[in-house]
């Protein structure tokens, strides 16, 4: 077989190698005509694996003188090895990007304008806004590849017990702050909420309170505002009470996971790419449209693929590229193991996706599209994300107020946008 999948941890040795010997987005050709060509992701990892596997297989079928190369890398570490390879000079022919970081790349001039590829190339297949998401300056940088969103998860078992009804899609905050505490006790070690505090996390619940992250021209921070002080507050404020301590969570790897397969966890607010992974779990769950405050405001993630610009094979990515994220068998691979959503014009692909039985509420994933909070995207995105994170942890140990902790946060925001 020509497909391997590599764990990263031994793809920093295969980025190494490739170091020694020049660029690795050299020319990668046989003697037979045949290119490698290889691609990065971070979503396929751990429970995807064998679903690309069947994509990639359909593709080489079609494309018989192509051998895809596939490496993964958890989330937390994919974008500094991708940083790393394309500064060293050793980035794969095409990779999987997030939308908050492609504007850092496209504007880095790191990706091929795949449209320059594609010429005239039908694109009709892509729901329009996800296709252009993904533009920079009129050029088409990287296509969409899936969208998720972030819903409530909740243990029914947990609820009926504790003789709490079960969330509704008109719940609020406060809504969810009471069957908490009920839920919580922690002598059992069961806790009532898990939501993590970071930036993921407050750009979405401070839309929810009714405040911005920038102002109107993207040129100041304005989070730190009354409503950004009960946003961040919201989420520092179950800390401890309905939810794990940093101490308590000791850096352990899918705490939060592990916490809600074991039945400990009676409420937890995560993406629809978990659905796979709680199949078997031994009680029932469902999810819901996450609560809102003064409005409602849901977390929608797109993913595309995109390409190296000094990569050798520009057609074999390019066909790839839009083999991964619109041909029949990706989209209905991606539907059938629940593997994010494709971003396809043709809604029948999508209708599959509701007859699956877990988790019944299915419709709350279409329901979360209707009250969208978009990330705030800047230059240096990557140091966004982690001085905000950096500053709610400071506030969620305890060893600053909420408001300090956002006044820093967006002043260090302010330096990185000077």
């Amino acid at each position: 077989m020509s497909r391997h999948f590599l764990i990263v941890a031994a793809a920093t040795a295969l980025l190494a190698s490739a170091c020694s010997q020049g660029s690795a987005t050299r020319a990668t050709t046989g003697a037979d005509g045949r290119v490698t060509l290889r691609y990065f992701t971070f979503s396929a990892a751990p429970d995807h694996v064998k679903d690309l596997d069947k994509i990639e297989k359909a593709f080489e079928k079609e494309n018989p003188k192509v051998d895809v190369v596939v490496e993964t890398a958890p989330f937390d570490q994919y974008f500094t090895k991708l940083q790393t390879s394309i500064a060293g000079g050793t980035a794969p022919d095409a990779f999987e990007l997030n939308y908050e970081n492609f504007v850092t790349y496209a504007s880095a001039g790191s990706l091929l304008d795949l449209g320059g590829v594609a010429g005239d190339g039908d694109t009709s297949v892509y729901a329009q806004e996800s296709l252009n998401a993904f533009k920079r300056d009129g050029k088409q940088y990287a296509l969409p590849a899936s969208f998720s969103t972030v819903v409530l998860f909740y243990n029914k078992d947990l609820f009926e017990q504790a003789g709490v009804a079960p969330p509704t899609a008109d719940w609020t905050w406060a809504d969810e702050q009471a069957a908490a505490a009920k839920l919580t006790d922690r002598k059992k070690g069961v806790y009532g909420d898990f939501q993590p505090v970071q930036f993921f996390e407050f750009y979405k619940t401070l839309k929810q309170a009714g405040g911005e992250f920038l102002s109107a021209d993207g040129k100041k921070a304005v989070f730190d505002s009354p409503q950004g002080v009960k946003a961040a507050q919201w989420l520092v404020s179950k800390v401890g009470r309905t939810m794990p301590t940093e101490a308590e969570i000791g850096g352990t790897a899918d705490y939060d996971t592990n916490l809600f397969k074991s039945g400990k966890l009676a409420m937890w607010h995560n993406g629809i790419w978990q659905f796979a992974g709680l199949k078997d779990v031994p009680f029932e769950w469902d999810v819901v449209v996450e609560p809102g405050d003064a409005a409602k405001a849901s977390a929608v993630f797109h993913n595309a693929v995109a390409a190296s610009a000094t990569t050798k094979h520009a057609k074999e990515a390019w066909a790839w590229a839009r083999f991964l994220s619109s041909s029949d068998t990706a989209a209905t691979t991606r539907v059938e193991s629940s593997w994010e959503l494709p971003p396809v014009a043709d809604q029948q692909v999508l209708a599959g996706y509701l007859k699956d039985p877990k988790p019944a509420n299915r419709q709350a994933v279409f329901d979360s599209l209707k009250s969208i909070a978009l990330p705030p995207v800047i230059k240096r995105q990557q140091e966004m994300q982690d001085a905000v994170t950096k500053q709610l942890g400071e506030a969620a140990a305890g060893r600053k107020p909420v408001a300090d902790a956002l006044k820093a946060a967006a002043a260090d925001v302010n330096a990185l946008l000077g």
